[in-house]
């Protein structure tokens, strides 16, 4: 799994118009804790968090001890450059974010067994046009390569990317992940509580 340390004005900062800086960053440590809930309880395997900047922060070092997870810091480069890094360091393997509150055990545990049977790569596709989780069972560094990060081709962009490569694709239900303010709607009023002014 990736994710930041909850630092108020550099986690979610496109939530900071709507939650401002402290509650954008306490959401996000809502929103780490709840996916690696999510991942370790699915018992697919040993979790793994991949942090930045590094893994120093106090939050992370808890969640290592509350979710009985691996830190690492991720590597230098773009997003695809990282996720390939924290994919090719163990495969088979699958990279959650934080940010999608709908990824369940279930969903981790079946996005695995999927890449046991019968798939070379897994995506959950995310509402906006990206994806929440990706899986390899093999080496692909040309599925990071080239690809608009951020905007909204990415799931379009690796589904084409991946036919080029001649990869077995398996798709799961959509997920939404929470970037922005009108993203709030699909967080669980739980993660919220405190945090919206009439909350």
């Amino acid at each position: 799994m990736f994710a930041r340390a909850p630092v108020a004005g550099q986690a979610k900062t496109r939530l900071i118009p709507a939650l401002g800086e402290e509650g954008a960053a306490r959401l996000h440590g809502r929103l780490v804790r709840r996916a690696l809930k999510a991942a370790s309880g699915s018992q697919a395997g040993s979790v793994e968090l991949w942090c930045a900047p590094d893994c120093s922060h106090e939050f992370l070092q808890d969640c290592a001890r509350t979710f009985d997870c691996r830190l690492q810091a991720q590597t230098t480069g773009d997003l695809g450059q990282r996720m390939r890094a924290a994919l090719e360091a163990g495969l088979p393997a699958v990279l959650l974010g934080s940010d999608a509150p709908g990824l369940t055990a279930e969903t981790v545990r079946t996005a695995v067994a999927t890449l046991a049977r019968s798939s070379d790569c897994v995506l959950v596709p995310a509402l906006d046009g990206g994806y929440v989780l990706i899986g390899l069972s093999v080496p692909a560094p040309q599925l990071f390569e080239g690809i608009g990060w951020g905007g909204p081709e990415v799931l379009e962009q690796t589904r084409r990317r991946c036919t080029q490569l001649g990869l077995r694709v398996a798709e799961l239900a959509p997920c939404p992940d929470i970037d922005r303010p009108e993203d709030l709607v699909h967080c669980p009023p739980e993660l919220l509580r405190g945090l919206m002014p009439d909350s």
